[in-house]
């Protein structure tokens, strides 16, 4: 497995992450310990070194089984990100949100259940609308300088945010996030409008949880058949509609001698910037196959038919910036002739992936 760098945090991380909401089987779905211990040694003997956790998955045994796991000095191979902000106490208010109450009793409870004393990445797991972002922003950087935190970043935030905070942080002299976790799969692009060119301006390096779409691009649930998470689980926007792109993903996997999942996956990796795949597995055969993503080269014609498949509408304001009149009235009847050569800009007119420009 190769690697990459997270961004400014200077982390040298590998080319796919480890989630694992999976450890645990608490909400009737997961992998029982001696399983997740056999992912994790699998992904571990990939050269997989970044995972993911949270202090509200499976009640907890997520960050409990990752404890045990490494202790010692196994521990110090991996990059650990874990997360606060959902309920996990539900008699308690307060257990939920980002103030910063909840943010270190969080901290306090991660560190115990992962047997370590500090926290590599510390991902805010969600927006929390009560919370004002200079205060969080503070309280986020009190954390990092006591040492518990080594690094922070954003998980579901609107793009505005995101830039408001990184920027507010960059003048005060706290620290930024470095790390961005969306929802990103072919079925679900909604993050090409304003979160995937944020980050790139940005460099903040993102994270796609659910690139699987729970297990929908994989093909099992096409015709009402298979059984998993979904089957528990039920998601509103993992099973409404698409079965025609899940068509799609298994005729290129079949063209290519691949899976339909290592297909979806090795589309994820082909985004501009950092996008690193959040894998997820209740079953070692399953990471096994995932982890195989990374051998997958699609053609550029293979991704054009798996984009045209998964098309969707870009809204307001890009599809008005597209039109040929608001070109031309913007950039002047000579907008072909135009060749931005600036290396600051990282969206060059070149670039045909998250630009609102026609001729991008």
């Amino acid at each position: 497995m190769r690697y990459t760098v997270l961004g400014r945090s200077g982390l040298r991380v590998s080319e796919l992450a480890l989630g694992t909401v999976t450890f645990g089987e608490d909400w009737g779905w997961g992998a029982p310990k001696d399983t997740s211990a056999r992912i994790l040694d699998l992904y571990e003997e990939a050269g997989g070194n970044f995972l993911d956790t949270a202090d509200h998955y499976t009640g907890g045994t997520s960050e409990e089984y990752l404890g045990e796991m490494l202790r010692g000095s196994r521990r110090d191979r991996f990059v650990i990100g874990t997360k606060f902000t959902l309920q996990t106490d539900l008699g308690d208010v307060n257990s939920a949100g980002n103030s910063r109450k909840n943010l270190v009793s969080s901290i306090e409870a991660s560190l115990r259940r992962l047997r370590t004393d500090r926290i590599d990445l510390l991902w805010v797991h969600a927006h929390d609308t009560l919370m004002p972002v200079p205060e969080l922003m503070r309280a986020l950087d009190d954390q990092v300088r006591l040492g518990k935190v080594l690094h922070v970043g954003a998980s579901n935030w609107p793009a505005w945010e995101v830039a408001q905070a990184n920027t507010l942080a960059e003048l005060r002299g706290w620290s930024p996030f470095v790390g961005l976790q969306i929802r990103y799969n072919l079925l679900e692009r909604a993050a090409e409008r304003d979160l995937l060119p944020m980050a790139r301006q940005f460099d903040v390096p993102v994270l796609a949880w659910g690139a699987l779409a729970e297990g929908r691009l994989t093909g099992k649930y096409l015709n009402g058949g298979g059984q998993g998470r979904l089957t528990v689980q039920p998601r509103e926007h993992s099973m409404a509609g698409g079965d025609d792109l899940v068509v799609e993903v298994g005729k290129v996997a079949a063209e290519g001698g691949w899976t339909p999942a290592q297909v979806a996956l090795a589309w994820v990796r082909t985004r501009p910037g950092v996008v690193i795949p959040l894998l997820g597995a209740t079953k070692v055969e399953q990471l096994r196959d995932n982890l195989g993503c990374t051998d997958v080269a699609l053609t550029d014609d293979q991704v054009a038919r798996l984009e045209r498949a998964a098309a969707f509408d870009l809204g307001y304001p890009h599809d008005l910036l597209r039109q040929d009149i608001t070109v031309r009235d913007m950039y002047g009847v000579q907008w072909e002739s135009i060749q931005d050569r600036r290396t600051t800009v990282q969206r060059g007119v070149a670039d045909t992936r998250y630009s609102p420009l026609p001729w991008a």
